[in-house]
């Protein structure tokens, strides 16, 4: 990863800029040495939120809007699934993300697919923004929507929708399905029936040509790990 003091151009493929300080108020960001500049987030993906979280990174900005109403040009939906997976990595590490949503227009919750991520600045879509975002903001907490890998198993915990929904799998196709979508693919990449139990748990989400996994691991625990 790279850092400047000016915006910089990618050059790497899947390449994301944002800018980063080291603490999350706003207040102290503003203070000499908090500030990271523009920060090109390159290397695995996989490994990009704890890579900044190591940096001293715990507050980031994206400049662009993530518009999930342009997504039908396969690189466009590439580049908002690397956007949105960055998002939910750095949300399970507790670093406060500053971002921009337009969803397509959709019923009232469709938003809550995405209610465990940091809740953006602005949202655009649902028929009642500022009712949405209110909800989101209210209603958001670490570890909403977690899965965690144990012996021969995966278990997702989802509170997205009020209530606790546990998923336990111990088919191997499962576990295969988890980490080829973790960071976006087609869904000829995982069997149909796998993708279609994921996509009606809405554990994954569709954007343009591309299925990707909402839940994410979490990093930092609110509280004992067995209480939730």
């Amino acid at each position: 990863m790279a850092m400047t003091s000016a915006p910089v151009a990618l050059t790497e493929p899947g390449a994301l800029t944002i800018r980063a300080w080291r603490d999350y108020d706003e207040d102290a960001c503003a203070l000499p040495g908090m500030g990271l500049g523009t920060v090109e987030v390159t290397g695995p993906a996989e490994d990009r939120a704890a890579r900044l979280w190591e940096l001293g990174v715990r507050r980031v900005q994206f400049a662009e809007e993530i518009d999930l109403t342009a997504v039908d040009d396969a690189d466009a939906a590439a580049q908002a699934v690397r956007r949105l997976c960055l998002i939910r990595d750095l949300t399970a590490h507790a670093v406060l993300v500053q971002w921009r949503l337009r969803l397509p227009a959709e019923p009232d919750d469709g938003w809550r697919d995405l209610g465990h991520l940091q809740p953006p600045g602005t949202l655009t879509g649902p028929v009642d923004p500022a009712a949405a975002l209110t909800q989101w903001r209210e209603q958001h907490y670490l570890c909403k929507c977690l899965w965690r890998q144990g012996p021969g198993f995966v278990q997702i915990r989802d509170r997205r929708w009020g209530d606790l929904r546990r998923f336990t799998a111990e088919e191997p196709a499962y576990h295969r399905a988890i980490a080829r979508l973790a960071y976006g693919a087609p869904p000829s990449a995982v069997p149909e029936a796998v993708a279609a139990d994921f996509l009606q748990e809405r554990l994954v989400r569709r954007t343009g040509p591309l299925l990707w996994w909402l839940p994410y691991r979490v990093n930092r625990w609110i509280q004992e790990a067995m209480a939730i």
